[in-house]
């Protein structure tokens, strides 16, 4: 990857971080869950409203590392309008890329986070939100961990 690709890719993990889009609750959700990642202490909760097999909304809150909120941030956008298939697909070429560094070309912003299999142990700050999102959808009430 160039360095200017890499600066670019991590400015806009910087913003998402800053100003994470579809922060907050939804009070109309379908389903809600909490996911955990104790190693880095990033902790989220998602809420999820599905519709006809469609992601209308979801929205999370929560506190953790640059990654594991811009990753929550990026994933609510990409994942809105989607079927739950449709967003398990992403997920599956998604989880693909953060864990070999290949396959990102056609995940659109979420190519951003390509180089976090550079470093492993960061993997689990960029699939919290994934596990999560999978939970509140599956209507699970314990607490996903990434351990």
């Amino acid at each position: 990857m160039s360095d200017e690709l890499d600066d670019l890719y991590q400015e806009m993990i910087l913003d998402h971080y800053r100003n994470p889009r579809n922060a907050g609750t939804l009070p109309d959700a379908t389903g809600v869950a909490r996911g955990d990642n104790p190693l880095c202490g990033d902790k989220i909760e998602l809420f999820v409203r599905v519709k006809g097999g469609v992601i209308e909304d979801v929205r999370f809150r929560g506190s953790g590392c640059a990654i594991s909120t811009a990753a929550a941030s990026l994933m609510t956008s990409v994942v809105k309008g989607k079927s739950r298939e449709e967003a398990e697909a992403i997920f599956g070429k998604y989880h693909g890329m953060v864990t070999t560094g290949q396959g990102g070309g056609d995940l659109g912003k979420l190519a951003v986070f390509a180089g976090v299999s550079e470093f492993p142990v960061r993997v689990k700050c960029a699939t919290l939100a994934w596990h999560t999102l999978r939970a509140a959808i599956d209507g699970k009430r314990e607490t996903v961990s990434t351990e």
